[in-house]
Order: structure tokens, then sequence, then C-alpha cells
């Protein structure tokens, strides 16, 4: 008899872990669209954000300048460094590759590699002098050089109380000439979230 009060406290057991159990359903959706669970710095950001201020950026005095200065030559940009000095982690990386694929489909200015990259470029030039034929090897010293690097930050405030959040995030960009090292450009643009929990 003890037995079997044993056992059917095992059976009950598994069947109200079983019964509690969070179902779970995952669900494919379109990667453009906005969603946004937990009030975090999330794709749909990212790409608004870099879609936003890479327009600000080629659609502003500086490049009718430079344009009419360099007989219609479009400019050629670097985008460096984007530092997330914001409350929460934040892939920075992700952000600058929507700023390069932007400033890409836009037209307006040409884009150069920056950092690791290149240097992958420049050791496989390395290569292709030993072991590349000589009429496919690619010469040294024809890279374009970036007239105006990119470089920015990702900041933010966080103001709670009690259930309710907003969190502030500002994103700043600034365009240098690498000449002179004049900032031709900068843009801003703001996110404000409120979250109740």
């Amino acid at each position: 008899m003890e037995k079997l009060y044993k056992l059917t406290g095992i059976v009950l057991i598994i069947t109200l872990t079983f019964s509690c159990a969070p179902k779970r359903k995952v669900q494919r959706i379109e990667s453009d669209q906005t969603v946004d669970l937990s009030g975090r710095w999330n794709d749909s950001d990212s790409r608004a954000v870099s879609e936003a201020l890479t327009k600000q950026l080629l659609h502003d005095n500086w490049i009718t300048d430079y344009l009419s200065k360099n007989s219609g030559e479009r400019p050629i940009l670097i985008v460096g460094l984007v530092r997330n000095k914001s409350h929460e982690h934040i892939d920075a990386n992700t952000f600058i590759k929507n700023i390069e694929r932007a400033i890409i489909q836009d037209g307006a200015a040409r884009l150069v590699q920056a950092g690791d990259k290149r240097e992958a470029l420049r050791n496989e030039r390395v290569d292709q002098q030993n072991f590349a034929s000589s009429e496919t090897a690619k010469d040294w010293g024809l890279e374009l050089g970036a007239d105006f690097m990119l470089q920015g930050t990702i900041n933010s405030i966080v103001d709670t109380y009690k259930k309710e959040k907003i969190v502030y995030y500002q994103i700043n960009l600034e365009l240098s000439n690498l000449e002179t090292n004049e900032i031709v450009w900068i843009g801003e643009k703001k996110i404000k979230k409120y979250i109740n929990r």
C-alpha cells in the first residue's frame, strides 16, 4: 500500500510539473518588423537610427560644398568607432554595418574599409604578390584615401519610479575632415521609450 501511495505521489508530481510548464511558441516574423519586448535597444532601433542619421549626413550642406569644390567627385568616407556609453550592452558593430549599408545604398558618397577588414585586404594583397599571376595580382599604392571619417557615441539616460521606466537614447555622429581635423557635420537622433512593468 505504501508503494502505491509513493507511486501515486510521483505520478501526481510529474503530471503537475508538465501541466504547469509554460508552453513556448516560436513564430517567424519579417526581419524589418518592429517588435519591442524588453524596452532595451534592439535591431529596429539600430536600423531606424542608422537610416535617419545617414539621410541627414548625405543630404546636408557639407556634401554640397564638397561636390562644388571637387568638380562633382563624390567624397570618400570611412566609418570609425561608434562608442557605446549607454547603460546596456549594445553591439556597436551591428549599428556600424547598418550605417555603412545605408551609405552605399544612398550612393552620394563612396565608402572604404576600416580597421581589421582593411588589414585583411592588405594581407590578401601580400599573398597575391607571392601566389597570384602577375596579370591578376593587385598592385600596391592604389587604395582610396578617405576624405572624411565618421565617428560617434550611443548614450542613454534611465529614469524609473516603481513599475514605470523611461529609457532615453541619444545617438550622435560626427564627420571630420581627415586632412584638416575640421568637424564638418554633426548628426543626432533621439529615442525615448516608456516601459510599464
